[in-house]
Formats: structure tokens, sequence, C-alpha cells
């Protein structure tokens, strides 16, 4: 084709002489040129056309690259030379476009990867596919927004190396752990260990969205979790402590202020009957589930009560053998009390019923 070639005379006048606004309009000819006809090019038309425009983008400004990139992203046969160059740039607004869409090599993925800021990794973590060794690189140099798309992204291949690390970072992470346990190619040992770290919200939340022949091994794992808890659990003495409560309850009614005056008290014992009476959960259940190292189960009781977060926070500060909680601890605590609604924490208190031989 003999078009492309005849741009050649006047490439080297630009390239040589022109000024920065001459090599921009001169590189729009060109991409419109191309643009206009790149299906019927072969690899020797369009490498020339690599050539050309990796001339004229040397000295270009970012505006103009930018508005290149996104011309040529969703080209399938886009100058190869020019993507790649364009997807390496730092920045975002220039290499965005590509890294999202255009075909790039593994190596300029890997690259791009290993080096580039968090908004790349990000517009990388939602290609159409994604190999193996780039998406390893992602979960680990990651940010939360980063891993969070690269595990919804479910044209990405992860290997059971990146899977191990997203499950470890899910540990203090309920929407990411609900999101990789949602991928139907996590390794059946990485599943288990997730749901067993997992809280109580985003285990019911798994078991819901799950498929059924998922389900019964969600239930089973559930299932042994619980049975770890309670064999792990010391036990107490609640004689008195339910004898008090159940006295001030036909008195005049429990509140949500004595259970947060008793927390505050340190009073143990008559926080996990109150919280016992008023859910009409077994106190020994409550005891065993308040025993273990995360909050969610007070998170759940309390929601199912229609307790406020100042409430919450007295109890999970109550608990004895914790120590005074972190603020990331109750960060974490907030934001997953804040998420959690009334009709879930009321199922989940309902499983426990049942569970138990308390429901009807």
């Amino acid at each position: 084709m003999a078009a492309p070639a005849s741009l050649l005379p006047e490439l080297e006048d630009v390239v040589q002489h022109g000024s920065a606004e001459k090599r921009a309009e001169t590189l729009r000819r060109i991409t419109s040129l191309f643009l206009d006809s790149a299906p019927n090019f072969n690899e020797e038309h369009v490498a020339l056309f690599d050539d050309v425009i990796g001339c004229l983008i040397e000295e270009i400004e970012a505006k103009a690259l930018a508005e290149l990139a996104r011309s040529l992203a969703p080209v399938p046969n886009a100058p190869a030379g020019v993507v790649s160059a364009l997807a390496k740039s730092d920045d975002i607004a220039v290499a965005g476009p590509l890294l999202k869409a255009a075909r790039l090599a593994d190596p300029d993925l890997m690259y791009i990867a290993e080096t580039k800021s968090q908004a790349h990794l990000l517009a990388l973590s939602s290609r159409p596919a994604i190999s193996e060794a780039v998406s390893e690189v992602l979960v680990h140099r990651g940010d939360r927004e980063v891993v969070h798309s690269i595990a919804t992204n479910q044209n990405a291949r992860l290997s059971e190396n990146a899977f191990t690390t997203l499950v470890r970072r899910a540990e203090q992470d309920g929407v990411l752990a609900e999101r990789v346990g949602m991928r139907t190619d996590i390794p059946p040992r990485l599943f288990r260990q997730l749901l067993m770290q997992a809280s109580e919200v985003v285990q019911k939340r798994l078991l819901a969205q799950a498929k059924p022949e998922t389900q019964a091994e969600i239930r089973r794992v559930l299932a042994k979790v619980t049975d770890e808890v309670a064999a792990k659990a010391a036990p107490r003495n609640y004689t008195a402590a339910l004898a008090l409560v159940r006295a001030l309850h036909k008195d005049r009614k429990l509140s949500e202020t004595d259970i947060a005056e008793f927390a505050k008290a340190g009073k143990y014992e008559e926080t996990i009957a109150a919280l016992a009476t008023l859910c009409a959960v077994p106190v020994e259940v409550v005891d065993r589930l308040m025993s273990g190292e995360r909050a969610d189960p007070v998170l759940i009781l309390a929601r199912a009560a229609g307790f406020g977060w100042p409430t919450v926070k007295e109890i999970v500060s109550a608990r004895p053998g914790f120590g005074k909680p972190s603020a990331q601890v109750m960060d974490a605590a907030f934001e997953n009390f804040e998420r959690l609604t009334a009709a879930t924490a009321q199922r989940v208190v309902r499983f426990w019923q049942v569970r138990q031989g308390t429901g009807e």
C-alpha cells in the first residue's frame, strides 16, 4: 500500500524541523489514516505505522499521547512497539487505556506490574485475561483496591501462591474474603482455611451465595469450626449471673443500657447472661462464641438485639483474655458491624438456636 510510504518524506521533515504543534498534527493525521483502514493492513503495513508513529511520539505532549492511547486501545492489530511504549508511560492517563485492554506481551505486563504505580496495577487487574505470573505480582504488590479487583476478575488466572497470598490478606478484610471465597478455582485446602478464618458474617454470605454442591462443603467446615470453638472454651459458672439478670428482666425488662453498664464495669458473666437472655440463646453457647479470637459473634448478637455501636464497643472490650483491642481491630469490627443487617444477624442467631435445639 502506497499511502503509508508517501508519508515518510513529511515525517523526516517534521522530526527534524517541525514544531511541537506540527508533530502533534502529523501524529493525528497518521493515526487517523491507520485507524481508517486497520482491519485491512497486513503485518508489513502495521510495522511501517509502528516505525512512523514511534518516531513521532518521542517528543509529544502527554495530552496528545493520551488521545493516541485511547484510539489504539480497542484496535486488535495496533502497532505493538507504540502500544508497548505508551503502556510503560509513568503517566496513567497515557498508560491506562492500553493496560486495561490492549494486546501486550507478558514481559511488558510483568515489567509494568513490578515497577509501576498502584494506578497502573489497578488498570492491569481488570484486563480480560491475566496470566498466573502477572497475577502473582499484582496480589503481592497491589494495595487493597488492586487485590479486590483481581479477586473479582474471573478471567485472571491465579496460581496457588497467589491464592495463598489472597487468603492471608483476607484475614483482616471481610470483603476480600467474600470475593476470594466466591471464586470457583480456589484450591479446596485454601477454601477451608479461608472459611475458618472468616468472620461469621462472611461465612453466612458465602453460604447464601454458593451453589448447592458448595453449600454442603461450607456447612461441613462451619460445623467443624463451631465444634473447635466449643472444645476450647473454658467452663464458667453463670448461676448467680443468670439469677440476677432474669430477676431484672422480670421486673422491668432488660435494656441495652444494662448490658453496656455490665460490660463497662467488667462484669463478664452478667454481660453474657444478659445477651443470652435477650437473644434466646443458651448461655453456654454465648460463652463459647464470645471466647473465640474474633469479635464477630458479638456483632451478630448485638445487631440482632438492635444495639448501637457504643454498646458493641464496650462488650468487645470486656472480653477477658484478649486485652484491650487495638484501634485496627476496632475499626475492622465497626466496618463489619455497619455492613451487617439485622435480618442477616437474626438468621445467624436462629442458626445457633436451632443447632443447640432451642428453636421451635
